[in-house]
């Protein structure tokens, strides 16, 4: 006789047909990696007999088709009368006294022993759900911090119930999976005290890009329901496959999200099993994981990945109690992992407008129709094809209008919520956790949603125009020189390291500062001498990290990292910062420390700033991140540029610097580049190559240097041409030294991008390297190789 009971660690993966796919991967960790330190907490399951034959009384299974084969799952209305009944049918029947027995059975060996306060989870496990090409995100329900026999009992009545939930029904109709096939397991497994500490999910890849040598975290206080459900702006954490296997710090970069409220189980005496409240604002402002948290979390991620050989969605909790990190659940990642790599699409916009609202973005897609602003379920009805759903968070339910919309706008919500997974096996841009979407964008205007730009997805105003590109990703022709990318925005590097290449031939760090910092280093190096108002905006900035410096530091080596992982082993040309006074001025504080030049393009910049008294000190922070990036976490890929030098002794000045800050050229494989953008580098190249590893060509600045015009200037715009004669004769100058020196020799200007025939003239020079944006990269080395795209 087959049991209607089984404890967890009695189960693997070969009992997926009898306890569902979660089940038995809980029963395969419990099994299998209890020597890899992995903790999974202990329970039972019922079997998929005991539903079978459940649902063999009365003929119910035989009402439950029938009525489920003339029901038409687009139709919202009779949807919802359709579920409603067939649940209804289900709750009315009496669980089977066998099965009653051996749960009781279960029950009392898994409390024997435990406090009084002793709970459980009880959570659905379909036999087609966590399969490897179908996520079942949510479909069913689950039930925290439950107690005594008699309540587990009933819910595990609720779950079979759960089974025809609107959302699961509808979902299986469009995956194809036959209702009658699928069977219910419920899992009751002991609760871990994340109420009183922490919890989150995980990938063992990246979500938006399936980049496969990261593990993406996100973490919020509390329960993980939360998290799931999309209701709380979570804290991310990306870390580094190699690196942490290298026994290295791992951490590539820390976002910290908002996570307003969170879970926590009910009061005494309360007819609710959870409740949700405010989190303290000085919770809200610090990371729910230390760093060593974090890279023991990703540690186990690997441990489940290497045993399921596969990228992994897992879900994690850190009990408040015993401080202790615990697996929850693992299942197959189920979208990034079965994309095809033969090809991969990119959208554009053409054109842009003002920004309604912005927020996490899910799917690296454009979307644009008429917003339909939906405050509660009961409105999903007037979401019409094509529409911009936007509301203030969505749960599976929503999965039937989802597919409907051509975009969908949440206030609330992080990456790894059951929105944001449904909207990626949709193939539906999604942006999520906006704050203030439903407020900030009227019902009824036409918006475009852009999930295209990096991690922050845009909600502009109006039906913008934008193009899909598709890239092939069969194997590239040979060209006699290697194709290198300009990538400023490390939200984007995953992305672009898909795209055939040969490493970043130009990373800027002006990015970083501008958009991920956002505040000039000497107010953070001078923090305790600021006006107070001054002082409160930067603790709001810096909230997370261990103080205002650090925060630059942190800033800097995060973006640098991430660069730098995603396109190893290939190398990462890392340009110091190239600020001018007047963009540095625009940065928080900069009013205080900038002068006012009249032509800062050629002003106080580059090389001449790092050695000035007034900057060196800031100067030295760029050097603590890079040596951070390259010593300490081994990514020594990383290599360093100098922009905008002037002088040979001004270039040899700034190598000795860099030497003084640990830096030194040749030590751990440190290349320092210089870029030639000045006419006297080109001139005196065979004297600056004395101190330099090889040259960058800087083709925007050595133009307008060369024909003395000021590249800003609309007037003279029409003259400004890399391929003037005077330029190119500059350009074979340096080329030329550089071969003769045997050193690097590239260009990372925008002129090949723009003009293919000046990338045909480079190649035919010797030139080593082009680095293009990443946009023009196949077309150009198709270009080169005589083919077209």
């Amino acid at each position: 006789m087959t049991d209607y009971v089984r404890t967890l660690d009695s189960l693997g993966l070969a009992d997926l047909e009898d306890v569902g796919g979660k089940n038995a991967s809980l029963g395969e960790m419990i099994r299998n990696l209890h020597e890899a330190d992995i903790r999974v907490p202990g329970g039972f399951a019922t079997t998929a007999a005991a539903y079978r034959d459940f649902m063999a009384q009365g003929n119910l299974h035989d009402r439950v088709i029938e009525a489920l084969n003339t029901l038409d799952v687009d139709d919202i209305e009779a949807l919802r009368d359709t579920g409603a009944r067939i649940r209804g049918w289900i709750l009315e029947t009496p669980l089977p006294q066998r099965l009653r027995d051996e749960v009781e059975q279960a029950w009392q060996k898994l409390v024997d022993g435990r406090d009084a306060d002793f709970s459980v989870a009880v959570r659905s496990s379909a036999t087609a759900e966590d399969l490897p090409d179908a996520s079942f995100a949510g479909q069913q329900e689950t039930f925290l911090n439950v107690r005594g026999l008699e309540n587990v009992l009933a819910r595990i009545h609720e779950v079979f119930a759960s089974l025809f939930n609107d959302r699961a029904i509808s979902y299986r109709v469009h995956q194809g999976f036959d209702h009658g096939q699928v069977a219910l397991s419920a899992g009751v497994q002991q609760m871990v005290r994340s109420d009183t500490g922490a919890s989150g999910v995980l990938f063992t890849l990246d979500t938006e890009s399936g980049f496969r040598d990261v593990v993406f975290i996100t973490a919020s206080w509390g329960l993980g329901e939360t998290v799931v459900q999309g209701a709380v702006n979570p804290d991310e954490f990306y870390v580094h496959k190699q690196t942490l296997r290298a026994g290295r710090p791992a951490i590539l970069r820390r976002n910290l999200g908002s996570k307003a409220i969170r879970m926590v189980y009910a009061d005494p005496g309360s007819q609710e099993l959870v409740k949700t409240e405010d989190v303290p604002e000085e919770l809200r402002n610090r990371f729910c994981l230390s760093d060593d948290e974090v890279q023991e979390l990703a540690r186990q991620a690997l441990a489940i990945e290497d045993h399921y050989d596969r990228p992994m969605d897992v879900e994690w909790a850190r009990d408040g109690n015993d401080g202790k990190l615990y697996i929850l659940q693992a299942r197959p990642e189920t979208v990034k992992s079965r994309a095809g790599g033969q090809a991969i699409e990119r959208y554009q916009l053409k054109e842009t407008a003002d920004i309604l609202c912005q927020g996490r973005s899910i799917g690296q897609r454009i979307g644009a129709g008429t917003a339909r602003v939906i405050k509660t379920i009961d409105g999903i009805h007037e979401v019409k094809e094509g529409d911009v759903l936007v509301t203030d968070m969505t749960d599976p339910d929503w999965e039937p209008v989802m597919k409907r919309a051509a975009a969908i706008v949440t206030n609330r919500g992080g990456r790894t919520c059951h929105a944001a997974i449904i909207a990626r096996e949709l193939g539906v841009p999604a942006v999520v956790g906006c704050g203030d979407a439903t407020r900030k964008i009227p019902d009824g205007k036409a918006v475009t949603v852009s999930c295209a730009e990096g991690d922050t997805g845009f909600i502009y105003d109006g039906a913008l125009d934008f193009e899909v590109q598709e890239i092939s990703l069969d194997t590239m022709p040979d060209i006699p020189l290697k194709v290198m990318m300009n990538v400023a925005n490390p939200d984007r590097a995953f992305d672009f390291a898909q795209i055939p290449n040969a490493g970043i031939g130009l990373a800027r760090l002006e990015f970083i500062i501008s958009q991920l910092i956002g505040i000039h280093p000497r107010a953070l190096l001078e923090y305790d001498k600021l006006p107070k108002d001054l002082k409160q905006e930067i603790d709001r900035r810096i909230a997370g990290y261990p103080g205002p410096v650090d925060f630059y530091v942190d800033k800097l080596a995060e973006g640098i990292a991430t660069l730098s992982a995603a396109f190893a082993p290939n190398p990462v040309i890392v340009r110091m910062s190239d600020f001018k006074s007047n963009e540095y001025f625009n940065l928080l504080g900069g009013d205080l420390y900038e002068p006012k030049e009249e032509n800062p393009m050629i002003g106080w910049r580059g090389a001449s700033r790092y050695l000035s008294d007034d900057f060196r000190a800031a100067f030295e922070l760029e050097c603590r991140a890079m040596r951070r990036v390259r010593d300490d976490m081994g990514l020594t890929n990383a290599w360093v540029m100098v922009p905008f030098v002037r002088t040979v002794d001004e270039g040899k000045q700034v190598v000795e610097l860099l030497a003084a800050n640990g830096l030194e050229r040749g030590k751990n494989g440190l290349k320092i580049i210089m870029m030639c953008e000045v006419p006297s580098n080109a001139l005196l190249a065979d004297q600056f190559l004395e101190y330099y590893d090889g040259f960058s060509i800087g083709s925007n600045d050595l133009t307008q240097l060369t024909l003395g015009l000021d590249r800003d200037s609309e007037i003279v715009a029409h003259l400004f041409d890399e391929r003037d004669p005077a330029v190119k004769d500059l350009l074979h100058k340096a080329i030329q030294a550089c071969r003769r020196n045997n050193k690097y020799i590239g260009i990372c200007g925008q002129g090949p991008s723009d003009h293919p025939d000046l990338a045909k003239w480079l190649m035919d020079e010797g030139i080593e390297s082009l680095s293009l944006n990443p946009d023009t990269v196949v077309e150009t080395w198709l270009f080169l190789a005589g083919k077209t795209v």
